[in-house]
């Protein structure tokens, strides 16, 4: 079963070493800690090319890679940190990157759940929890659950 738009307060992480893993993710220069943030203006080398181009961070992939929307319409999926500059302030002079929320609203991401965590959920908002993982970060404070059951 699965289930979308679940509220993380609905959720129960089963992952034991959130800090740990969000240091090592923070030395290695992925996972969301080298300072680009979604909705943040950049340029960017398309497919891999010497020229950059213009757009902005779509999505903070949380592995290294970005999803970048160009100015031109173009969009491209799991771009290289070290294929993307930011360019100005980005409006991001709040988030340094270090509060617990990586996501722009900074929605309560205070239990860090993320995509793959194994989770125990109340389906429906119901009273008993259920065992399953993080499907999806919506970004917005709610998750989707893929539940063990099927």
């Amino acid at each position: 079963e699965k289930e979308r738009g679940v509220k993380e307060d609905m959720i129960k992480s089963l992952e034991s070493r959130r800090d740990d893993r969000d240091d090592r993710d923070d030395r290695r220069g992925g996972g969301g800690g080298g300072g680009l943030r979604e909705g943040d203006k950049c340029e960017a080398r398309y497919r891999g090319r010497s020229r950059y181009f213009p757009g902005k961070i779509a999505r903070d992939n949380l592995d290294g890679t970005y999803d970048v929307d160009y100015d031109d319409g173009e969009k491209e999926r799991g771009v290289r940190e070290e294929l993307i500059k930011a360019v100005g302030g980005g409006g991001r002079d709040d988030r340094d990157g270090r509060s617990g929320s990586r996501s722009p609203r900074g929605g309560g991401r205070s239990a860090g759940l993320r995509e793959g965590d194994k989770v125990e959920a109340r389906y429906r908002g119901r009273s008993r929890y259920f065992p399953g993982k993080i499907a999806r970060d919506n970004r917005d404070g709610t998750y989707d659950v893929d539940y063990d059951d099927g």
